[in-house]
């Protein structure tokens, strides 16, 4: 009935819709295998990409052929670039998206795609042949055939909703759990745990008063994600702030003695940087006020999501503290806010190219990995879809290290420290963030896919090369050419900058704080007419450059320093057990973990500095 793919990827989601575009761009025959084909890319949670880190990690996936941004970029409602006002290493893009045409672009790109087919079934279990597995085999009892499978199971696995003093099985909200999968995995020797997350209550936007609360438009410039020539942004919908009170939270505690999360019923640990609104008003008692973001689901629907109000208290509260948020005293709710408890697999039972220790060209991608979020899924999972086509095919994976990508400092992080708590993606965990901007993802990645052989990189190819060109052209220009200080000091002065007193190169003038390309072309006629040749997104890349040349140098020079500890190779078949030098610890975790590298046994908690040194000597360095 089957024929045998190269790969099978289970699960519909951000991770599974990624993985199965990665092995299909190298030409790989691949299934998706899903549940219900109708949820195909269905935002669960919050119908938004992008954010503070996880910008960065859409517009990686993009640089490397993954459809995340092409897929917002055609569905975004708005479009905001936070962090603005702070260093480039923190400008991240954010879209608000329209949930039900985001599921429909995703599927139908994946239905046009040659290489995807598609099957509708509950996936049971894998099927393993001498340690390697040849297949899935579905709740029907058939077996398909392929020579490599990727998980990508999100919170299906054994899922559990709760709400105050209910539960009942569940993907999510309406869908039935997955069952099997963790049961097998089990008794192939992986072990396994299990984690919560939770989503608010949806209320009907008519039933708001939208004065009530302040507004927060989009940005008067709305940029965008890919790379490619996505259509820009026409109009946009404005989301709204509002705030919790006493009354609310007062309302809110009433329910504490039901809440499975307070009365031992909810066994796994929720995300620490995404709280349910419970969990805030206990751990942060001395604040009387929470912010909530209003954020409308599309451009035609009248369902909005309550941003940061999340919950799995007993509906009757949610809906009576919620009428006590300015703004919601009438508001009519669609459903309740829930908490959801599914399995994961401790990261740390993974190699560097998401493949499993115990099961050859077995790769697990997204939640299962104990991470949260629709960002830190699609990349797991397009680099999940890439290492399972080159196993098939008998190549070496493809690993970005953590100075090449966001991407590259997740995996790292799963696969070295695992995760007790869902994992979410934040600037902080980046030590070169100021080489892995959002501007010049292309710049790092679209290079290393076209080596790669990713389908249509000729064409992104030729824009890199453009950009880059452009911020030559444009910096030689800033290096040769003078500012007159009767043209630019009153500019200067309105930016609280010292003026010239005499003519300077601009390139000088440009690294001031405060001064900005925008800014010098306003006032220099010429400078205007020479940036109108290039477009916005390049010039912005030959600003970063120049103004904060002296701190990419030196975060470069960083970079090259801890490769040699990166470029120091250990083997998989290493003997820890005999180097009696290293600390018990050490030779515990080196053994249970087999780091790549040096560097990366550097990184694993509990190997000390003196551990690195004893392994140096071992290895000949």
């Amino acid at each position: 009935m089957f024929p045998e793919y190269d790969v099978i990827v289970v699960g519909g989601g951000h991770a599974g819709c990624e993985a199965a575009v990665a092995a299909a761009n190298l030409g790989s025959k691949v299934m998706l295998a899903t549940m219900n084909m109708q949820t195909i890319a269905q935002m669960s949670c919050n119908p938004a990409m992008g954010g503070v880190a996880k910008g960065q990690i859409v517009r990686e996936v993009d640089a490397l052929g993954g459809y995340s941004g092409i897929v917002t970029d055609h569905t975004m409602i708005q479009f905001r670039m936070l962090n603005r006002s702070k260093g480039p290493a923190m400008w991240s893009p954010r879209a608000q998206s329209d949930r039900m045409l985001f599921a429909q672009k995703w599927r139908m790109l994946l239905e046009a795609h040659p290489n995807v087919d598609f099957w509708q079934e509950m996936v049971k279990g894998i099927v393993v042949k001498d340690g390697r597995v040849v297949g899935v085999r579905t709740g029907m009892g058939l077996e398909i055939p392929a020579k490599s499978v990727v998980l990508t199971n999100g919170t299906f696995l054994n899922g559990l909703i709760h709400i105050g003093e209910k539960q009942f099985g569940g993907g999510r909200a309406g869908e039935k759990a997955a069952t099997g999968i963790t049961e097998q995995l089990l008794e192939l020797g992986f072990e396994s745990g299990r984690m919560k997350t939770g989503t608010p209550p949806r209320v009907d936007g008519r039933s708001l008063d939208w004065d009530a609360m302040e507004l927060q438009p989009g940005d008067e410039k709305p940029g965008k994600f890919s790379y490619t020539d996505t259509p820009k942004m026409a109009k946009q919908r404005p989301c709204h702030v509002t705030y919790t009170n006493k009354k609310v939270h007062d309302m809110l505690k009433t329910g504490f003695e039901r809440s499975p999360m307070f009365n031992g019923r909810i066994r796994g640990l929720g995300p620490r940087y995404c709280p349910s609104i419970e969990d805030k008003i206990d751990r942060f008692a001395d604040r009387d006020r929470h912010q909530l973001f209003v954020e409308p689901e599309g451009w035609d629907t009248i369902e909005v999501y309550v941003n940061g109000f999340s919950s799995s208290l007993p509906e009757d509260v949610q809906f009576e503290a919620m009428r006590l948020i300015p703004g919601f005293e009438n508001a009519k709710m669609f459903r309740p806010g829930y908490a959801i408890e599914y399995d994961y697999f401790p990261p740390v039972q993974l190699r560097s190219s998401l493949e499993t220790r115990l099961v050859k060209n077995l790769f697990f991608a997204g939640q299962i990995n104990g991470t949260t979020g629709y960002e830190e899924a699609a990349c797991q999972g397009l680099m999940a879809g890439f290492n399972a086509h080159l196993a098939v095919a008998e190549e070496e994976p493809f690993i970005l290290e953590r100075s090449e990508a966001y991407i590259g400092v997740l995996i790292d992080d799963l696969v070295t420290k695992g995760t007790e708590e869902p994992y979410r993606m934040f600037t902080s965990r980046a030590e070169y963030r100021i080489l892995l901007r959002q501007d010049n993802a292309d710049i790092r990645l679209t290079p290393i896919a076209e080596k790669m052989g990713v389908k249509d990189m000729a064409q992104r190819m030729e824009k890199v090369q453009t950009k880059q060109e452009a911020a030559k052209e444009i910096e030689k220009y800033f290096k040769n050419t003078s500012a007159d200080p009767n043209l630019v000091n009153g500019y200067l002065e309105s930016v609280g900058s010292k003026p010239l007193s005499q003519k300077v190169k601009l390139r000088q003038v440009l690294v001031r704080p405060h001064v900005s390309i925008e800014g010098l072309r306003g006032v220099m006629p010429e400078l205007d007419n020479i940036l109108n040749n290039y477009i916005n997104e390049n010039i912005e890349y030959a600003e970063v450059e120049m103004k904060y040349a002296g701190y990419i140098t030196k975060e470069q020079e960083m970079v090259d320093k801890m490769n040699r500890l990166e470029s120091v190779r250990l083997y998989e078949n290493f003997d820890y057990a005999s180097v009696t030098a290293l600390s018990a610890e050490a030779r515990e975790k080196l053994a249970r973990l087999k780091p790549r590298t040096i560097g990366q046994a550097s990184r694993i908690s509990g190997v000390s500095p003196s551990d690195i040194s004893v392994l140096l000597v071992h290895v000949g360095r």
